[in-house]
């Protein structure tokens, strides 16, 4: 097995273990019925990000690792458009993802009921619309390194 072949395995198996999770996260916490079940499904969210956070550098590190050992990928439209989108993606964790998910963490911490208040719905809307958004270009940069096509 070559370095590239090596990288390119590690940089699949990060899609799978890194990716896929984060297409469950917004699932995990819209079964809860109560405040206990919410609180401990954004436990299990956050336990979840990790995988995430650590596929994610695996992803951008191999995929430059394989860039530079095989520099005409950087000429590849399809290669260039997947590392912009990619970067796009991990801009919106602390840009969007991260304020508006402030006041959840907030709500979770200081609300004793365990009736889940109507604030959590408006605001949890707010926060999956641009996690569904991040899933989209996800997404994109799947069929792109699928595809490949152009």
């Amino acid at each position: 097995m070559t370095l590239y072949n090596f990288l390119l395995l590690v940089h699949v198996l990060s899609a799978i273990l890194g990716m896929g999770p984060g297409f469950i996260m917004i699932y995990i916490v819209t079964k809860a019925s109560t405040m206990t079940e919410l609180k401990h499904a954004y436990l299990i969210r956050n336990r979840v990000h990790y995988f995430v956070m650590v596929g994610g550098t695996l992803l951008l590190l191999t995929g430059l690792a394989m860039g530079t050992l095989r520099p005409y990928l950087f000429h590849m439209g399809w290669y260039v458009s997947s590392l912009v989108l990619f970067v796009i993606a991990l801009g919106f964790g602390p840009v969007v993802l991260s304020p508006k998910s402030k006041p959840i963490k907030t709500l979770l911490k200081n609300h004793t009921d365990d009736n889940i208040p109507k604030a959590y719905y408006a605001l949890a809307r707010k926060l999956f619309f641009y996690e569904r958004i991040e899933n989209v270009i996800f997404l994109i940069i799947i069929v792109l390194m699928i595809l490949k096509p152009f």
